[in-house]
Order: structure tokens, then sequence, then C-alpha cells
């Protein structure tokens, strides 16, 4: 794990330089910091000066090359949360506790390069003026090296600027910020010189996102992208509002001057523009922000970094803490797993019986639960009446599932029956994985949540299935209609309530192989959870 928390990153080169010069400046950062990890641009700063000055870099096309090539650096460290700095002025939301150049260290006592950074560093953010500072790089590295040179000679443009604008608009889902959303931000703020106004889309507008139960929660979104932008540029007044139509106040608001697209949303900025003139308002200038294209995207996730990659590949990773509860054995180790119907929960099961897990299938206890002489038999008769049996005197299931589907009362009667019973039954099979030496028991049940037998588990695992999908599997499968299949799953609790209540969420969408991917990674995960435990 890296040392500090937090670094504050200074970089002098020209501008131009930069692209080529990104990845390996926050290869060594990211060995350092684990986040957030931020950037000071200043092309040309002498840091050996007697009292380095810190000033904002240029809004150059050169700066957005610059930090296109930054953001793409650091999608390359996972999980480096990198914000590039465009004007000092406040202290940032987690102060830096190392400062760093790209730079040879130097043996013996700190240099004027690190005294230097402090300096900068406290009178630009506000940091202690002690802080470490440390310089990164290799032998015959010159932490001057760029100061003064002409930027022309390096890529730069010093001629070139930005156009500016009083008022502007952005829009997006903004979940769990990425390169791309930092770069499109990054923009925004350059063209912006009072105000920036930002819609981040909620309600309606997620419900055909790939995997949208991942999807954090509105008001987490809202709060980071404000520290983000707050961080980047603090002179900047921000609105940030909740988009719940494709248009916002963008269609509304004289004030505005520019909204910024990228290339797959230039069509949506005609749109609004479209709707400005209808509204009597004056078009929009559209600036475009080019995609930026993921390296490491697997053959199921866009080329482009996007946030739909990012949730796919939350897929088998452990999103909460297991339970911690004294009274559950601690062997054999219980995994719930559940999900709605036609979510591919079976398939997921096998998959795990074949890596090792013993399985409990929970829809085949509670058939046995209903036979003649099993544990919940004479129960439901006296409850639901003769008419629930057939000739042999077995009960027919499609006939009282009529009659308490829909029934929230008579649903009740019959789970406050037949839960319980085939509880004690899955405790019995626990027992038997323990007897057997298993060392992962696995508890296929639909109904896990609602029954409450998470308390029997020390995880629960949760397969999804976008409601479409799941339509036509149950059509497919069952022979219903769409009206009905849509009943059945109306019927059940919802996807983003069992994420809710799971650690692992896996999903069958795409090819088998995908899947078996995801279960794989899940189970290699557990056993690395499951050895850090043996091994406390």
């Amino acid at each position: 794990m890296p040392p500090f928390g937090s670094g504050l990153l200074v970089l002098t080169a020209p501008l131009g330089a930069l692209p080529r010069r990104a990845a390996a400046a926050l290869a060594a950062a990211a060995g350092v910091v684990a986040g957030p990890l931020y950037v000071h641009l200043q092309p040309g700063l002498r840091l050996s000066a007697p009292a380095p000055r810190p000033a904002a870099p240029p809004a150059c096309p050169a700066l957005l090359r610059a930090l296109a090539a930054l953001y793409a650096a650091a999608a390359a460290q996972r999980g480096l949360d990198l914000r590039v700095l465009l004007g000092p002025g406040r202290r940032l939301a987690r102060p830096p506790c190392v400062l760093l150049a790209a730079a040879a260290e130097a043996p013996g006592p700190p240099g004027p390069v690190q005294l230097g950074l402090q300096h900068l560093a406290a009178a630009a953010y506000g940091c202690p003026p002690r802080l470490p500072a440390l310089l990164l790089g290799g032998p015959g590295e010159d932490p001057e090296e760029g100061a003064g040179e002409d930027p022309e000679e390096d890529g730069g443009d010093p001629g070139a600027a930005l156009p500016g604008f009083s008022d502007v608009v952005v829009g997006g889902t903004f979940d769990r910020l990425h390169g791309a959303h930092r770069l499109l931000l990054s923009a925004c703020c350059l063209l912006a010189r009072r105000r920036l106004l930002a819609g981040v889309a909620d309600g309606d507008l997620l419900r055909h996102k790939v995997l949208m139960e991942l999807i954090e929660p509105y008001e987490l979104r809202a709060a980071k992208l404000r520290e983000f932008l707050e961080d980047v540029k603090p002179s900047l007044r921000y609105d940030i509002v909740p988009l719940v139509d494709p248009y916002g106040p963008s269609v509304t608001d004289p004030d505005l001057q520019c909204l910024v697209v990228s290339e797959e949303t230039r069509r949506g900025g005609e749109a609004v523009n479209k709707k400005r003139l209808e509204n009597g308002l004056p078009e929009l200038a559209l600036y475009e922000i080019l995609l930026m294209k993921d390296p490491d995207h697997s053959q199921n996730e866009e080329e482009k970094i996007s946030s739909s990659s990012l949730r796919q590949r939350l897929l088998g990773t452990l999103l909460r803490p297991p339970r911690q509860d004294p009274a559950l054995p601690s062997r054999p180790y219980v995994i719930g797993l559940t999900g709605g119907t036609g979510s591919g929960k079976t398939s997921i099961a096998k998959l795990l019986g074949h890596l090792g897990a013993f399985l409990i299938d929970a829809d085949k206890l509670g058939h046995t639960v209903y036979v003649p002489g099993g544990p919940a038999y004479e129960q439901v008769v006296a409850a639901f009446g003769a008419e629930i049996l057939n000739e042999d005197g077995t009960i027919n299931r499609k006939v009282l599932g009529a009659k308490v589907f829909g029934n929230q009362e008579q649903l009740k009667s019959l789970t406050d029956i037949v839960w319980p019973e085939m509880a004690r039954m899955v405790k019995e099979q626990i027992r038997e994985a323990d007897a057997q030496g298993k060392a992962v028991c696995v508890l296929d049940a639909a109904v896990l949540l609602e029954a409450g037998w998470q308390d029997m588990v020390h995880e629960v695992w949760t397969a999804i299935i976008p409601e479409e999908e799941a339509v036509k599997r149950i059509m497919a499968r069952d022979g219903l209609s769409e009206e009905a299949a849509r009943s059945r799953l109306q019927s059940q609790m919802t996807n983003s309530q069992r994420v809710e209540q799971s650690q692992v969420v896996l999903c069958t969408l795409w090819e088998p192989d995908v899947t078996r991917k995801q279960v794989e990674k899940a189970w290699d995960l557990l056993q690395q959870r499951l050895g850090r435990e043996c091994s406390l």
C-alpha cells in the first residue's frame, strides 16, 4: 500500500511535452500516493527559485491535450484519483500529505527544489510549510528541465487560446468519476468565466443504463462532482442539479452560452438548441470534447472509458464488508445466492459447484416440505383447504399459488408455515457440508432476503438481469405471455433492493463465458478473503 493517503505533484515541463511524459510521472506518483493525487501544472516554473510563485496554466488547446494525456495515463493506474488543478485559491478537499516533483532525488538534507515545492504548496493551497517533499524519477532527470524553454519547440502554441463564456452547461450520469468525466469537466472549467451548471442524470434517465442497479445514489454522485470541481477551479460558481429529462435547465436558462458535449452527445446538444429556439432563447455554442479510448476494455465493454465498463468490473468483487456475526460458525463459510426469476441464478450455482462449493437448493427443499408426510404438509392443507389437493393427496402447487398470488395476507400465512421448516432443513444441510469437510457452502435461494435467511449466511451474492431480458427468458422458459411474465417479476423484490443488501453482484446478460469469468473472479477473491481470515 502506498505510504501517503494524498499528494500534490508539481509538473513544470512545457505543456507540449506532457503527453509523452504523463505515463511515467503518474506511474511513479501512484507508487507513493494512494489517492487523491493533485497535479499542479506550471510550465517553465523554476522550483529552485527563492520564492516560486504559483500561477494557473494557460487555457489553450495544448493544455487540453496535456489534460487528456494525464487522465488517460491515470486510467492505467487502477483506482488513482487524479485531479489536475486549473487555478490556486483555496485549501484542497483532501489536503496533501506529501509533495512530489518529477526529478531524481538527491541524498542529504532538503535541497532548493524540495524547499521550492513546500513554498509553492503553502502559497497556492495553504499546505503546512514542512510537508515531506520527494523527487521522483531516475538518475539524470533534471527538476528544472523545461524551465524557460520556448513552448513552441515542444508542441505548445502560446498564441492559441480557448474561447471563453460567462455561463457553461454540461450534463451526464457522472457515476464513479473517471478520466473521461474529469477531462470533460476540466474543459468546462477552462471555458467558463463565471458559472458552470452541471446536470446529473437521475430517475427514469437511468432506467436503461447498463447495470443501473450499481449506479451510485444521486446525492453521492453530486457530492463527488462538487468536490472535484471546487478542487480543480475554486473561482467558479457551481450549480449542480438533478436531471430527470434529457434537457433540464439547458433549454430554459437564458444566461447559458455554451454546452460542452462529446462526440456521441453532439446530437443531444443539437436537440437542446432546437428546444431553446422554440422557447425563444438563443442557441448555445457547442464545444466538443473527444472521447478517451480505454486500452484495457474487455470483449463485452465499450472501447471508450465509460462508467458502464467500470460497473461491469465491479461484478464479482466485494461491494460491502461481509457480515460479522459471532453466532455464525466460521466454517463452512456460507454464501447466500439469490436473484429474481430469469436472472441466471441456477447457472451461477452450478458454476460454483464445479469450483468446489457444497450446494443447497432451497427450491428442492421447498418441494420436500409440501409432500405428504413432509414437515409443512398438514399445516398447509389445514390453512388452505382440501381444494389444493390432487386426487393422489399431493398438494397442487399451481392451485396453491393461485390462491396466494396477489393476496399479501394469504401469502404471509403460507410463508409463515413453510419458511421456518425450510430454514431448519437448510441448517441441517449446512451441518452436512461441515461433516464432509467443505470450506464453502452455497445456499441457492430465490427467497433468501424475503425470508430473512441472510442471518444464516456470511455473504449475500445476487444475480441480476435487466427487466426486459428477464421478461424474454421467462416467456421462453415457462411459455407465459409478456403480461404474465411482467406480473411475476413485479411481484418479486427488485434488483436494486437485492443489490442494496448484497456483498457481491453477478450478471448473466452476456455470453456464458463472460458469466463464467465473473464467477471465477468472485470465487478467487473469496478464497483470498478466507485465506486472510485464516492467517489472522
